[in-house]
């Protein structure tokens, strides 16, 4: 074997190791990772108000930031206000819930003791077996997933002053990408830096306008169904959006169960399964490529791995991040000439030049 050879292989198993560190540290450190990762997308997305404020209106950086900032709780608060109201009122429906779980139940047990010949106090017996096995291994369970979920909410709090922090040293951290990258010209990293903004802030505000729009569908095909709290549970399946592809559906089966519990026939069920599936199509086909435009152009297969990926990696977090981290990802590659390839790899298909001859073939 030659010694370019041994070079090539050397360098191939130094970024197969490098890659497994890495994905190491990002899973080790995901309780600080992901909230600086939540906070830089949403410094992006908060950078115009910042810079109007500044701008326009002349504001001082410290009091636009925190202007800024105090605007972005207020309509989060404002939002998480409306959704308590919203769930407040399922005081008037519980007792309709305790009455059809009931006899959901005893429809279950008759069924089960006439097809497999299993008595209801031998049902009941078994139940209890579980549910007291249950009781036994959840306590570590419960403990370990309490000191999880603290110290990840206790950096989730963080992420108000990692926005400030981010927004108050953005020219110190540009100047800093000038030094690391000597050899790069500063206009060629401005370049790059402005389309990471640009793909953040059009897929996050593409997003909430998706948000609202698919809340307001939802909401209207449950009041005409006349399901209760259906503001609620309209967008609160809009917001599953931000799961791409499986959120709408998951976000659909409170509704559905709601329908079943509140409604004499089960085919009030069935029109919420059947009008979430033609506003999820909807979604996917016309309105997010409409409104999010190419700016974020991730081929299907693409967003799915990500999602996958992320997801394994962070959980819910990792779904939340997959897309606007692909796409970010999308544009280093785009801009590094070893790595073009694969950033062509994650592109829209039907944008390439293979595409658009197929079309053309096909129009002829």
């Amino acid at each position: 074997m030659t010694k370019p050879q041994n070079f090539q292989s050397v360098r191939i198993a130094a970024t197969l190791i490098s890659i497994v560190i890495l994905v190491y540290a990002l899973w080790s450190l995901q309780a600080i990772i992901v909230p600086l990762l939540f906070a830089a997308v949403l410094s992006f997305l908060l950078l115009p108000v910042t810079n109007f404020l500044e701008v326009r209106l002349k504001f001082p950086r410290v009091l636009g930031i925190i202007v800024t900032i105090l605007l972005a709780g207020a309509t989060i608060g404002a939002i998480i206000w409306l959704m308590v109201g919203q769930v407040r009122t399922f005081d008037e429906i519980w007792p309709q819930m305790i009455e059809k779980g009931e006899k959901w139940l005893d429809i279950g047990q008759s069924f089960i003791a006439e097809r497999f010949s299993v008595t209801e106090n031998t049902q009941l017996n078994e139940l209890r077996k579980y549910l007291t096995d249950l009781l036994k291994n959840s306590g570590s369970f419960i403990s370990g997933t309490l000191s999880n979920t603290t110290g990840f909410l206790t950096n989730l709090s963080l992420i108000p002053l990692y926005i400030f922090l981010m927004l108050l040293y953005r020219d110190f951290f540009q100047e800093f990408l000038y030094k690391a990258f000597k050899k790069v010209s500063n206009h060629r990293i401005d370049l790059i830096l402005g389309k990471i903004k640009s793909v953040v802030q059009s897929y996050m505000s593409g997003l909430v306008l998706v948000i609202l729009i698919v809340g307001t569908l939802n909401t209207v095909a449950l009041l005409l169904l006349g399901i209760p709290n259906a503001v609620f549970f309209g967008f609160f399946a809009a917001v599953l959006v931000l799961v791409p592809y499986i959120g709408v559906a998951i976000g659909s089966l409170l509704p559905i169960v709601m329908a079943l519990i509140t409604k004499d026939s089960a085919w009030y069920a069935v029109g919420v399964a059947a009008s979430f599936a033609a506003i999820q199509f909807l979604e996917g086909n016309f309105i997010t490529p409409f409104i999010v435009g190419s700016k974020v152009s991730i081929n299907s297969l693409a967003a799915i791995v990500s999602l996958l990926l992320f997801g394994s990696l962070w959980g819910i977090s990792g779904l939340v991040l997959a897309l606007p981290l692909t796409a970010i990802i999308k544009v280093l590659f785009d801009s590094i000439d070893v790595m073009k390839p694969f950033g062509f790899l994650l592109g829209d298909a039907t944008h390439s030049e293979i595409g658009k001859k197929r079309k053309r073939v096909k129009k002829v």
